[in-house]
């Protein structure tokens, strides 16, 4: 089987092409270095076989310096451990805050969900961001000291995160959608010395109070010190600084002298069991790496205004906040994509112009079950880029676009919170693929490996990093001698990253993801990852979301379901569960037609996106609960109470079979 129809879906043209960011780079290194890549592969082929003249020459190119301003590029490959520009100085904030020659136009725009909307230029960023730091400062934060917030995707927590920066204090936040106990075990690992929080958000309609989730979250982190409050609702936070106060007036924009690798954020993984991995990344890994991918493979423009459906809990809210280095504009969506009906998200990209809007396989399949169609809706004409990631993106999403939004890439991309960065993603200069990412992202050596570490084309395999990147982690927060940090990512293929997910690279140079290796099926020794079966049932006009495991059991036996929710008025006949299982027959393989289809009320999903997969998989073979998925790391808890009726009567029908 082909990893997909091989059907182009967008294709650039030609006279656009010449006037995107990755040509004008691609002339600038025939120009000044004599290197000449004519194409996106051949660009990426010299990325990954001369890591210091590439990342040197991005350095350089976008105006992180010279290379008078480090010792080395790189100092060696070993994996973990490699340790880029050693010996530069290099601030987060102060590279996205630099002065632009047109202060007054809008730099953050924050819309709720009730309506409302606040525009911040770049002179009052700038502003907000130097008063903010200097009230840190006197209260007695520096670098070094971790920062955490509390807040949801509005302009305060982007201020709040770069006057962080700027100081050289290290950030970490989570959304409101997480409750206390949640927060408490990402926070209390890293011991802050400041909280920012909000009195509240609105979503899905309501007014949600946080105040005395907040009160609890302060209660239970002990080393914080002080805590700066936003009054999104208009209550405040009681015994807090208020922000307003907190920014409010001039004062000199200083940010800390850093080194490339002095630790900018801790982002959390979004694991099912267990205290959270916290994930550390350094100042210049984040900007070099987001700025080169915003720039060469975004081709994002200061004329650019880029949305991302998103919260602070997840790594692409850190994204919007590197776009801003682009010196376009962003806009902070505080709400629910659905607030006003299925069509809300496309209202607001109507409404504010955005150009650049990433979102995720579920919201664009949400839009198409239920008929919207944003060009003949809205006016989408401003948008020229569409992003999507969280899930392998099936090929109707593609289709879908193509034919109701219009004549624009829709980029996936794969890579996330381990490296806050894309091992594959979309170029501008590169044709869309349905179902297919276009292009390896440069500068990153990713194969697909065999077993036995045999590289493969065509072929499903691990997705491996075989060189260094400067955007892989620096550590994990609390893992002083770096064990947990090598088993994550090193043990499988020492000194090489296996990342845990399923690709196959095709002869083409784009990527197919089929999913998390450790959720793979295994049928008769026949391997494949479930994104190929979700492609082709969810496709269906009667399937709203699917979720396949393959369950081995404690008698030897391999039980392998697909739960599916269907759309209203659908009902699972005979009829339904024949034609699901020729489906997948005819266009999957005959050896992974599951074992039973069985309906739900709904799929659960981290908070992320990320369909359960390995823990209804615990469930099913009987591990209980507590041991399985943290509920408050669930989209829709309540959904996992069927999977435990599930799993209960089939360990029971297994226990009778002997």
């Amino acid at each position: 089987m082909t990893p997909t129809s091989a059907r182009v879906v967008w294709r650039p043209a030609e006279d656009a092409v010449a006037e995107t960011n990755i040509e004008r780079f691609a002339e600038w290194l025939r120009r000044i270095r004599d290197i000449d890549v004519a194409g996106y592969q051949a660009m990426w082929e010299w990325s990954v076989r001369d890591l210091e003249g590439f990342w040197g020459a991005v350095w350089e190119y976008l105006d992180f310096g010279t290379d008078a301003d480090y010792d080395q590029v790189l100092t060696g490959e070993a994996m973990p451990g490699a340790r880029w520009f050693t010996g530069a100085r290099v601030n987060f904030a102060e590279y996205v805050l630099r002065p632009r020659s047109q202060e007054d136009t809008v730099a953050v725009v924050t819309v709720g969900e009730t309506g409302d909307r606040s525009d911040l230029t770049w002179r009052e960023l700038r502003r907000k961001v130097a008063a903010l730091a200097k009230t840190m400062r006197d209260k007695g934060i520096t670098s070094g000291d971790v920062v955490v917030s509390y807040m949801p995707n509005i302009a305060e927590t982007i201020i709040a995160c770069l006057a962080t920066a700027s100081l050289g204090a290290i950030w970490s936040g989570v959304g409101q959608d997480y409750v206390p106990r949640a927060a408490v075990d990402r926070f209390a690992q890293l011991q802050p010395k400041m909280l920012f929080a909000a009195d509240g958000h609105h979503y899905n309609g309501k007014a949600r109070d946080q105040r005395a989730a907040v009160a609890e979250l302060r209660a239970q982190l002990p080393t914080l010190t002080h805590v700066i409050g936003v009054a999104r609702l208009g209550h405040g936070i009681d015994d807090a600084l208020e922000f307003e106060a907190a920014t409010a007036g001039e004062a000199t924009f200083e940010p800390v002298d850093t080194a490339f690798d002095h630790p900018l954020w801790v982002l959390f993984s979004s694991g099912t069991t267990g205290l959270p991995k916290g994930i550390v990344h350094g100042h210049g890994g984040m900007l070099i790496e987001n700025v080169k991918l915003l720039t060469l493979n975004w081709d994002l423009r200061p004329t650019d205004r880029l949305t991302w459906y998103t919260s602070p809990s997840w790594v692409m809210w850190n994204f919007l906040v590197s776009a801003l280095s682009r010196g376009g504009s962003v806009l902070c969506y505080d709400g629910a994509p659905h607030a006003e009906g299925p069509a809300s998200l496309w209202r607001i990209v109507s409404d504010n112009a955005v150009t650049v809007f990433g979102t995720s396989p579920g919201f664009l399949a949400m839009s198409e079950d239920r008929g919207v169609r944003p060009s003949d809706e809205y006016d989408v004409s401003a948008l020229r880029i569409m992003g999507s990631t969280g899930a392998p993106l099936p090929e109707k999403a593609f289709d879908y676009v193509a034919r109701e939004v219009g004549d624009i890439p829709l980029f996936s991309m794969t890579g996330g919170t381990d490296i806050a960065g894309a091992f594959a993603l979309g170029a501008p200069n590169v044709p869309v693929w349905a179902g297919e990412l276009p292009v390896i992202g440069l500068g990153a050596a990713v194969e697909s490996w065999s077993d036995d570490g045999e590289p493969r084309i065509n072929q499903v395999g691990e997705l491996v990093a075989t060189r260094p990147m400067p955007n892989m982690p620096l550590c994990f927060w609390n893992d002083p001698d770096g064990s947990r940090y090598r088993a994550a990512y090193f043990e499988t293929f020492p000194g090489v990253w296996r990342h845990g997910d399923w690709i196959t690279i095709t002869d083409r140079g784009s990527v197919v993801v089929h999913g998390r290796s450790d959720s793979t099926l295994n049928r008769n020794g026949v391997r494949m990852g479930s994104a190929d079966i979700y492609a082709a049932v969810e496709s269906m006009d009667e399937i709203a979301e699917a979720l396949v495991i393959g369950a081995e059991e404690e008698d030897g036996g391999y039980w392998m379901p697909l739960f599916v929710t269907l759309n209203d008025g659908c009902v699972l006949d005979d009829g339904l569960v024949a034609r699901v299982k020729t489906r997948i027959r005819d266009l999957v393989s005959p050896r992974h037609v599951p074992d039973q289809v069985l309906a739900v009320a709904g799929i659960p999903h981290t908070r992320t996106g990320k369909k359960l997969e390995v823990p209804i998989k615990r469930l099913i073979q009987g591990a209980p609960l507590e041991q399985v998925v943290d509920p408050s790391i669930v989209d829709e808890p309540r959904h996992i109470a069927a999977f435990q009726t599930i799993a209960r009567e089939r360990r029971a029908r297994v226990r009778d079979r002997h």
